[in-house]
């Protein structure tokens, strides 16, 4: 049952707590000049967020409200009514499920509209609230011109996205059906798929399997979005041309592959690293988009800043030395890394690099690819590595004893060594890799320095307004009380996609080892201790970085608190109590190992020192 709004926007508004007097005062002064809408007017001058207006109003009204965007829109069910009378009803035809249709209306409670949208599509009327003006915006796109898929896919040629590397020995079935899609629209279809995730700065793509055709998401800032849905009955041939593309087995699909190529896209070189994968509705793959002009930034551009990157950077600086970044898959650890390479390499240092698998091509880098089933492990590269003359080697992950052994022995013998490591928080690093058996006393003359980091959503510059945190965030961020504080947060609007975040910023956690803090590792003291210390020495913690991001209206609060909340791996700490460690420490020293020994030898062939793995 819809109710009528009686009451004032302005005044509901300033009831729900979502503006001042004194925005609506400077909002009806505005409103006077440029005689729109007060709802308008507001969201012009970012007071309020359109989210936030819709959903107050529709509260109101009592209906649903929801801004409008692509992919909510089925383009054969706006053709049901005539554009002339949506735009006297100020409405717009959504979606038609089972003989029910939703309608985007700017007056949702006006019963003849709905009446009359009744007796032109012969359909039950189920009305949403949208904004007037977004209403208009999409009657122009869905209804000046016929929207047909089709003719769109066509409207996109192969030399949009070029694929530079191509298996010149591909065996002869694949080149076949490669002929029989050239220039079809699945071709096309892939490369709008490819420039779609370049366009929207897209980590991944992943081209899942549907009961009723094909699913297109793309992970923009670190969460999934539909930005792009393909016409049914596709997904078998879209599968195919990635496997062509990729230089996979296209009658395999049973069992999953993995594949890589090389693509110009609109003037970019970019890596594409597809896997594929079986399940019950088909095979779904994800394409890792890897463009090598996101490395060519700073530490600063990545977020580090002040205090932080001062220690950071001191730290690299010293002749020899284990340095981590520490984080939970996603967090731009790789990215750290390379971007601190960059500082490190010249062209009298010797750089290489042990990854699994690489993800960017560097120049003045000798980048060596893992390879466990012929043998090619982090272990075995390492010993191989220090016999080739290195000044600075980058292990990609730190997995295991053996690498973690051998990263130590490395660093101890004249070398600047890089890795990640997967620990929660900077000082978490020193008991993860005591307790896989490196000894403390080892471990305090090799560590220089971790740094943990996460990923923050920063928001969109185009539509961030201010707002007051709700009170259990601001107790989560140790604000409460006191006076009451303005941060920033985006409501959402196109060029966002409407989720409100436009890019990512990254979040550090420096830990520079001291003198004392040496002593302190050496002496195996718990995290507890070791954080104190950090403390006492003016360290911030993620929490406490993050906050300065949201204090500036980088981030908004509720954003930082998700990003940034810890929690104790309990499970780890009750498998790892005090004594089993130490067991596992002394069994991991004796275990027989067949390179006992590693004869580290310098440029000239002399024996530099032997040293016990």
């Amino acid at each position: 049952m819809l109710r009528k709004r009686s009451q004032k926007l302005g005044d509901m508004l300033l009831e729900q707590g979502l503006i001042t007097r004194e925005d609506l005062s400077r909002a009806l002064e505005t409103q006077k000049a440029d005689n729109k809408r007060l709802g308008e007017t507001l969201v012009d001058l970012a007071i309020v967020g359109s989210n936030t207006l819709v959903n107050a109003i529709a509260r109101q009204v009592g209906v649903k409200g929801c801004v409008l965007r692509h992919g909510l829109i089925d383009p054969k069910v706006v053709s049901l009514i005539e554009r002339d009378e949506a735009k006297r009803l100020k409405v717009l035809p959504l979606f038609l499920v089972e003989g029910c249709l939703t309608v985007a209306m700017a007056e949702p409670q006006s019963l003849p509209a709905i009446d009359r949208l009744a007796q032109l599509t012969e359909c039950e009327i189920n009305p949403v609230l949208a904004l007037e003006s977004n209403i208009r915006e999409y009657q122009e796109k869905y209804m000046g011109a016929q929207v047909n898929v089709e003719s769109f896919l066509t409207s996109i040629t192969e030399s949009d996205v070029e694929v530079v590397e191509r298996d010149p020995e591909a065996d002869e079935k694949s080149a076949e059906i490669d002929r029989l899609i050239e220039g079809s629209p699945i071709v096309n279809l892939v490369n709008m798929a490819i420039l779609t995730a370049i366009k929207h700065d897209a980590s991944d793509i992943h081209i899942e399997p549907a009961r009723n055709g094909t699913r297109i998401r793309y992970r923009v800032d670190g969460t999934l979005q539909e930005l792009l849905t393909p016409p049914a009955g596709m997904h078998a041939a879209i599968v195919t041309r990635v496997k062509v593309i990729g230089k996979m087995d296209i009658s395999e699909k049973r069992l999953p592959q993995e594949g890589r190529v090389h693509v110009v896209a609109e003037g970019r070189d970019i890596d594409l690293r597809i896997s594929s994968m079986p399940t019950i509705l088909g095979e779904k793959v994800v394409i890792r988009v890897l463009d090598a002009a996101k490395l060519k930034i700073t530490l600063e551009e990545l977020g580090m800043q002040g205090s932080e990157l001062e220690q950071y950077q001191t730290t690299l600086r010293r002749p020899h030395g284990l340095v981590l970044v520490t984080g939970p898959t996603g967090s731009g650890k790789t990215t750290t890394l390379y971007c601190s390479l960059d500082q490190l390499k010249d062209t009298g240092c010797n750089v290489v690099t042990v990854e699994d698998p690489v993800e960017y091509q560097l120049e003045q880098v000798n980048q060596i690819q893992v390879n466990e089933p012929i043998g090619l492990t982090f272990p075995r590269v390492l010993r191989s590595i220090l016999r080739q003359d290195p000044d600075v080697i980058l292990v990609g992950e730190i997995r295991d004893a053996e690498t973690a052994r051998v990263a130590i022995q490395a660093a101890l013998t004249g070398h600047i060594v890089l890795s990640t490591l997967h620990t929660n928080d900077s000082p978490g690093a020193v008991t993860r890799l005591i307790d896989m058996g490196v000894e403390p006393y080892l471990l305090s003359s090799a560590l220089n320095g971790v740094v943990a980091q996460r990923l923050v959503r920063k928001n969109c510059p185009h539509c961030v307004a201010s707002y007051y945190p709700p009170p259990a965030a601001l107790r989560d961020a140790g604000r409460e009380g006191g006076i009451r504080r303005i941060y920033k947060k985006s409501d959402g609007c196109n060029k966002c996609n409407h989720t409100g975040f436009f890019g990512r910023v990254a979040v550090y956690e420096v830990m520079a080892v001291d003198d004392r803090l040496r002593r302190l590792i050496q002496d195996g003291v718990g995290e507890e201790d070791l954080k104190a210390h950090l403390r006492e020495c003016g360290w911030k913690d993620l929490r406490e970085s993050g906050l300065r991001l949201a204090d500036r209206g980088i981030s908004p609060l509720e954003e930082v608190l998700r990003v940034t909340h810890i929690e104790t791996d309990l499970r780890v700490r009750a498998e790892l109590a005090p004594d089993d460690r130490a067991e596992r420490r002394e069994e991991a020293r004796r275990s027989p190992d067949p390179d006992t020994h590693l004869s580290i030898e310098s440029a000239d062939g002399a024996p530099r020192q032997e040293v016990a793995s």
